[in-house]
């Protein structure tokens, strides 16, 4: 496996090696003292998986506060998806900064985003699957969010979204500048 390291302190791009033939390819997408040893030290307790039918569905941006912050493992395992992590850490460096990356299978990419920011996607082809492993379990009274497409933070999405599929909750989340406090840096 490859490590990219962002510019976003916490963030990290895996690369699993794939070895491949006529018949297809092998990939060891996950190995937990790897993980543990080169990227974060956590525990995973939960693996989740979403179906986004249409081009153009923007899912996020979503995240846990405290005690159930969630650090999670994005991979996409059919489609192709423009994958976003937002620094919400107060006092970061990069606070409100974002970093974009685009997962398929095709490339086999996964971005690891721990508690503290925010996390979003778009679909960027039909019928996307996203394959997500999570460190916290989800839990209701600690969901929050954070607008998707709030000016402040300027996320240069990849397509036009100006009919994004979106749920009603996301249609309405904070703007940055309305996000009461949730992670110190």
């Amino acid at each position: 496996m490859k490590i990219e390291t962002l510019p976003l302190a916490g963030l990290a791009k895996i690369i699993p090696a794939r070895l491949g033939d006529r018949r297809g390819y092998f990939s060891e997408v996950f190995k937990d003292g790897w993980f543990r040893e080169n990227v974060a030290d956590v525990t995973f307790v939960q693996e989740n998986e979403s179906l986004s039918a249409t081009v153009g569905t923007v899912r996020g941006l979503h995240f846990q506060v405290d005690p159930f912050a969630q650090g999670k493992l994005v991979r996409c395992i059919a489609g192709r998806i423009f994958d976003v992590a937002v620094d919400i850490r107060v006092g970061s460096p990069t606070y409100g900064k974002w970093y974009g990356a685009e997962l398929s299978m095709e490339n086999g990419a996964q971005l690891w985003i721990p508690a503290g920011f925010a996390h979003g996607f778009a679909t960027l082809v039909p019928d996307c699957i996203i394959s997500y492993k999570v460190t916290e379990s989800y839990n209701a009274a600690s969901d929050r969010g954070l607008l998707w497409n709030d000016p402040a933070i300027g996320i240069v999405w990849p397509l036009s979204l100006d009919n994004a599929v979106l749920s009603d909750k996301d249609r309405v989340q904070p703007k940055l500048v309305e996000l009461p406090l949730s992670f110190i840096y």
